[in-house]
């Protein structure tokens, strides 16, 4: 697929069958341009045995991890414009995700398609729940700051929440309220960091803002929130409590498929764009889930191009909870994500912002 392309496909509203014969074809060309151009992914798939790709769940899959172990590319290192790292805490290894000038501007164009179906065509005023020193370093982003600056696309008037001690600036806050009053506004942030400096702060300090028409975007960090008891439900309603936003729509990625993002729809539930799709495996023998059948998420996507990243076995478990017949009126698969998978390497989520 070319960029110009993009604005072809439509994000949401492409049936089973074309969506299943577009991403096979558009995987099994990636795969083959990786065979012959990453010699370390070219190992792997003859370690695994090379077999015919005749439908989608035939796409050879890595393990995620293995980005944080070698520096998988396809690209010359002259090619490289930009470098992606995820998170991780004290002592983890990081992923390192290497983009090509085609490979960053596809990504960030799909991206765009994705969102713009749930935030509108035009940019909005955009309060981040960060301090502006995660994006410091332009030529080499986290996975927060790669999420930070990669949503700033739909802002204008970008205005951080959080000072540098990561402490809640009411004052710049309100202040930014005031300014767009009534209007349509943008938070985004990661999921503890907005319960833990922007909801629980603002309950410290007995305070209530006002963002009727504020939708919200976040993702990552689920996992100290429900150490701490908080469903998804809860934290929707005492966010509504604090200051009246109805909108929220948890996200689910991850910096080895930047673009391919899966958005959470009015009916709580996460969705696959055309871009990309997502399959359970049985952790027996990886062979694919039934629908409501509890797996480890394989994510394909057609955007990694500079990196053999277009399928990806993670370390969580989901569910896939129907196809083509969400509430919402999206087509494609919608699911759930319910966990890690056991003796997993803890993945050092978003929201461990002491690594940046």
């Amino acid at each position: 697929m070319r960029t110009e392309d993009i604005k072809k496909i439509d994000p949401f509203f492409v049936g089973r069958q074309e969506k299943r014969e577009f991403l096979t074809d558009e995987l099994r060309i990636l795969t083959e341009q990786h065979q012959l151009k990453c010699l370390n992914y070219q190992k792997i798939i003859n370690a695994i045995g090379k077999e015919s790709i005749d439908k989608l769940e035939d796409i050879p899959f890595i393990p995620v991890r293995l980005f944080k172990d070698y520096d998988l590319k396809s690209i010359k290192d002259e090619d490289v414009v930009k470098t992606m790292t995820s998170s991780g805490t004290s002592g983890q290894r990081v992923s390192k995700i290497f983009l090509d000038k085609e490979t960053s501007d596809i990504q960030r164009k799909v991206l765009v398609r994705i969102v713009s179906g749930f935030t509108g065509e035009s940019r909005l005023p955009m309060l981040v729940i960060d301090s502006p020193s995660v994006i410091r370093d332009r030529k080499m982003f986290s996975a927060r700051g790669a999420g930070i600056l990669g949503f700033s696309i739909f802002g204008k008037d970008i205005t951080y929440a959080l000072k540098e001690d990561m402490s809640l600036n009411i004052e710049v806050v309100q202040n930014f309220l005031d300014k767009h009053h009534n209007k349509k506004i943008l938070l985004f942030g990661f999921t503890y960091m907005i319960w833990q400096h922007f909801y629980r702060a603002l309950i410290e300090a007995d305070k209530k803002l006002v963002i009727p028409k504020g939708i919200l975007i976040h993702g990552g960090g689920w996992k100290k929130l429900i150490q701490e008891s908080v469903s998804k439900e809860s934290f929707k309603e005492e966010l509504f409590q604090v200051c009246g936003i109805k909108h929220i729509h948890d996200y689910y990625g991850m910096v080895e498929q930047t673009g391919s993002i899966y958005m959470e729809c009015e009916e709580g539930h996460l969705h696959a764009s055309t871009f990309s799709d997502v399959i359970m495996r049985r952790k027996e023998d990886f062979s694919p889930c039934e629908i409501g059948e509890e797996g480890i998420v394989q994510v394909v996507s057609i955007l990694a191009k500079s990196y053999p990243g277009h399928s990806l076995l993670t370390e969580d478990t989901g569910i896939i909870l129907g196809e083509d017949n969400c509430k919402c009126g999206k087509k494609g698969k919608y699911f759930v994500i319910t966990g890690r998978i056991k003796n997993a390497e803890i993945r050092g989520c978003s929201d461990t912002y002491g690594v940046q």
